[in-house]
């Protein structure tokens, strides 16, 4: 199991220093990859008094592609935005700059995409919020025709590429595609068509019939599903407990949820300096490498 941690976005700052500080202790303990949330506008919730979002115009959120342009540029850390709101995104542009990514890591990328949920955000970035569901589909097919072919000829439902295409190609042709999601139609679409899939779910029963019932759709699109890479999201700000549980917790992603990955999230357990949140991580790292052994932080 590879394992990451989750960028914390809303509590990181704009110090770059304490920033760069932050990405290279994470990659000296050990740390395989850093995912990054996005979101590209918050809502004002003062004024939405039926707001039910988890961000609003107070959450700070870097900018997941050029923030991994930095990382790239700072440590050897595998990046992955977790996720893209693609939807809600031009599609070429995406893929140019996943591709760029991907270069300054040196193939060292995952390209995270998901459907999204804030209508604020799609309405002012011009695109519809209610063909999402379909209108993915065939982003993530033009992206991976734009990575792999030198020029690309298309003509979508809601794309046309004539005869063009982006140049340099990335390392990896074509970047793998994560994605998220948990509702059914979701499920079923990741297992069709995703590289790998970001999940949301925790080792309990729900989280149990939920990993056996997308293996089983993975089998039902000829996939193999014991193959396919799955990776975890462990909260430390939703354990009850400390330290030993969140190692607890970890194993039963390994073991019981059979997860390929896993991401440690620190945001929202209280932390005040992305010092704090280091503390957090290197105690997980030393307790966790004592469990699982040197080759999972390789």
């Amino acid at each position: 199991m590879r394992v990451g941690v989750v960028f914390p976005q809303t509590e990181s700052g704009t110090d770059i220093g304490a920033i760069r500080d932050y990405l290279q202790t994470i990659e000296q303990l050990g740390y395989a990859h850093v995912v990054a949330y996005d979101h590209v506008l918050g809502a004002d919730r003062s004024s939405r008094p039926e707001w039910k979002g988890p961000y609003d115009a107070r959450s700070s959120f870097h900018e997941p592609f050029v923030l991994f342009g930095f990382v790239a540029a700072v440590t050897g850390l595998e990046v992955a935005p977790a996720v893209i709101v693609l939807p809600q995104r031009q599609t070429a542009l995406v893929a140019k700059q996943a591709a760029e990514v991907d270069i300054l890591a040196h193939g060292r990328s995952r390209l995270g995409v998901g459907l999204g949920w804030n209508t604020v955000e799609f309405e002012a970035l011009g695109m519809s919020f209610t063909n999402k569901n379909r209108r993915i589909e065939e982003q993530i097919a033009l992206m991976r025709r734009l990575w792999t072919e030198p020029v690309v000829d298309f003509s979508g439902r809601w794309h046309h590429v004539d005869r063009a295409g982006i140049n340099p190609l990335p390392v990896q042709r074509p970047i793998p595609v994560w994605m998220g999601g948990s509702a059914e139609d979701a499920l079923r679409r990741i297992a069709r068509i995703a590289d790998g899939w970001f999940a949301q779910h925790i080792p309990n029963d729900n989280g149990l019939a939920t990993f056996e019932r997308f293996r089983g759709y993975l089998r039902d699109a000829g996939r193999d599903a014991d193959a396919f890479p799955i990776e975890g999201r462990l909260s430390i700000a939703r354990i009850h407990g400390g330290p030993d549980e969140w190692v607890k917790m970890a194993r039963a992603f390994r073991d019981e949820l059979r997860c390929t990955h896993l991401e440690i999230n620190t945001m929202g357990a209280g932390h005040a300096s992305l010092g704090e949140h280091v503390k957090a991580l290197e105690r997980f790292a030393t307790d966790a490498k004592d469990l699982f052994g040197e080759e999972d932080f390789s």
